[in-house]
């Protein structure tokens, strides 16, 4: 994960002092979803089989602390109180990750690999909407390939260790799925449209940016050795 630059997108970036209410929103959300991802990949690194895996796991926890707080520094320069930004969002996030609570380390790693892709790529469909250093930012946050080159190779580790895990991994990877796009949907639920009003931005809606994330999502079932 690249850190940003904070001349160009810390937050006392040049921007508006007005924000847009879409952005601020949309800050909100993923604001959160970093809270989410820190207190879950802290508690998964403790089903690492080894210290350089559990080590790894807690890199990424960390950074995506440091990622809250670039978000939450943002919200705060515009004069938006982090806990009102993300209020919205945190029975959805919430519900999610409650229903996907891994058993062990490979679907932890495939819940990494999965269900966190499918969360950038939605995140990015949205921040097309908006434009210089607020939508430098959101970019900056989300996860780069070290991120899913680390779980992919986990996956695969795991299927050569027991070729059975496969089939199993793969009926999780589809559950994470469902439960992702269902997620989705509760968040434009609970969003007050400003969410979808940046996706119409971009020229596009809700249904064809869910379309996108099914064909990503197949892609990278195939790149892991999963089964669609």
């Amino acid at each position: 994960m690249s850190a940003p630059d904070p001349a160009a997108t810390g937050p006392a970036a040049a921007g508006p002092t007005s924000p847009d209410p879409a952005a601020t929103d949309l800050f909100g959300l993923v604001a959160y979803g970093e809270l989410l991802a820190f207190d879950r990949l802290a508690a998964d690194a403790r089903l690492a089989p080894d210290l350089r895996r559990r080590a790894a796991l807690s890199e990424m926890a960390a950074a995506e602390i440091a990622h809250y707080r670039w978000l939450t520094d943002r919200l705060a320069a515009w004069g938006v109180t982090p806990e009102e930004a993300m209020a919205p969002y945190v029975e959805a996030l919430r519900a999610y990750h409650d229903s996907t609570e891994p058993r062990d380390w490979a679907e932890a790693v495939t819940k990494a690999y999965v269900g966190d892709a499918i969360t950038d790529d939605f995140l990015r469909g949205i921040a097309d909407g908006l434009a210089g250093p607020d939508r430098a930012l959101l970019l900056d946050v989300l996860h780069d390939s070290r991120y899913a080159e680390f779980a992919g190779t986990e996956i695969r580790a795991a299927i050569e260790a027991d070729p059975r895990a496969a089939g199993r991994l793969s009926m999780w990877a589809r559950r994470l799925l469902g439960e992702a796009l269902s997620q989705a949907g509760r968040v434009a639920a609970a969003d007050r449209g400003a969410l979808v009003a940046l996706i119409g931005r971009t020229g596009g809606d809700v249904p064809g940016l869910l379309r996108r994330l099914t064909e990503a999502h197949a892609a990278r079932m195939t790149a892991a050795g999963l089964n669609n």
